[in-house]
């Protein structure tokens, strides 16, 4: 029988340093790298973010749109419509004038008189996934601020409850953090995916996407605001009798219980009592769908509306209007 003695026992604690090396003297290494590469990302992205000056208290983050002065930040922080200030990278600090801002969304956006600005370039957020990094860069005072954050969740388009829409829903578990709001969100290969948002829902750090952002910036550069359709009613949803359910396909409608005189359906003969039942064949049981059917993009154009009145269905012509 052989005795393994104190001297003969293998080693228990190698120097970490060693070329071989172990699981614990891998890890430090891999740790460092990760660290360098996110300074990395946060030190490209640096020239994007900039400091706004537009709340009553504390400064805020926003990000570069356009070269020539065009900004991007959270509607929710720019509190002042006048007096707000922009620091750009470098120290340089400008006057900047409210070109617009749309609260559903919850960007505003700002224009300083400045020229060859670092823009980014948006991803378009293919293979995006639950899981993966990303890194929010900001600037709510004169150094940028990182921080890291992982991507808790990714949907298609998403409509927020105060009826805008999101090309893509993308949550983040960091940015509710103070101060990054509006800050720019790279992914782990550097790619700019939009700018985060704690303002859109409660307890929720969400980033609005690039493609988002040029829709709505470009809207607010042409008319000063996001132009949506609008047919001027009241309604909330009612459950059809069992009846009209099963001879309609459609368990639940909006019943009109207001419309607003010289609208777009008072003009089209809608009525208190009324039930809408679809829009141009697109059914509809809450206003969240009705919100979503009237995009820009119907503005100034008939459509059909497929209403239910006395029990009885019809369809009615109207021009949706622009709210």
């Amino acid at each position: 029988m052989t005795t393994e003695t104190a001297d003969s026992k293998p080693n228990s604690n190698p120097d970490p340093k060693s070329a071989s090396g172990s699981a614990a003297g891998s890890h430090p290494s891999s740790f460092l790298q990760l660290s360098r590469d996110v300074a990395a990302l946060a030190a490209a992205a640096g020239p994007y973010a900039v400091q706004i000056d537009g709340g009553r208290r504390l400064s805020a983050s926003g990000t570069v749109f356009a070269g020539d002065g065009v900004i991007v930040a959270a509607s929710h922080n720019v509190e002042r419509d006048e007096d707000v200030v922009v620091g750009l990278e470098g120290g340089k600090r400008l006057p900047a004038t409210l070109v617009g801002r749309d609260s559903s969304t919850d960007l505003a956006v700002l224009r300083v008189e400045a020229s060859g600005l670092a823009v980014p370039q948006w991803s378009d957020l293919a293979g995006l996934a639950v899981g993966q990094l990303a890194v929010l860069v900001g600037r709510p005072g004169r150094q940028v601020r990182a921080a890291l954050a992982m991507i808790s969740d990714v949907r298609d388009s998403w409509r927020s409850p105060a009826g805008a829409k999101l090309e893509r829903y993308v949550e983040l578990d960091a940015a509710r953090e103070r101060g990054f709001s509006g800050s720019v969100v790279v992914d782990a290969d550097g790619q700019p995916l939009g700018i985060a948002s704690s303002g859109l829902l409660r307890r929720r750090g969400l980033v609005v996407p690039g493609a988002t952002l040029r829709r709505v910036v470009e809207s607010l550069l042409a008319h000063g605001r996001v132009r949506r359709g609008f047919l001027g009613i009241g309604a909330y949803p009612v459950r059809l009798q069992a009846d009209l359910e099963e001879r309609l396909g459609q368990a639940v409608g909006l019943i009109v219980v207001g419309v607003q005189p010289d609208s777009p359906a008072a003009a089209a003969g809608l009525v208190l009592g009324d039930v809408l039942l679809g829009l141009d064949g697109q059914p509809l049981s809450d206003l969240t769908q009705l919100h979503a059917l009237l995009s820009e993009e119907r503005i100034g154009k008939p459509a059909a509306l497929q209403i239910l009145r006395g029990g009885e269905p019809r369809d009615l012509a109207v021009t949706v209007g622009a709210r």
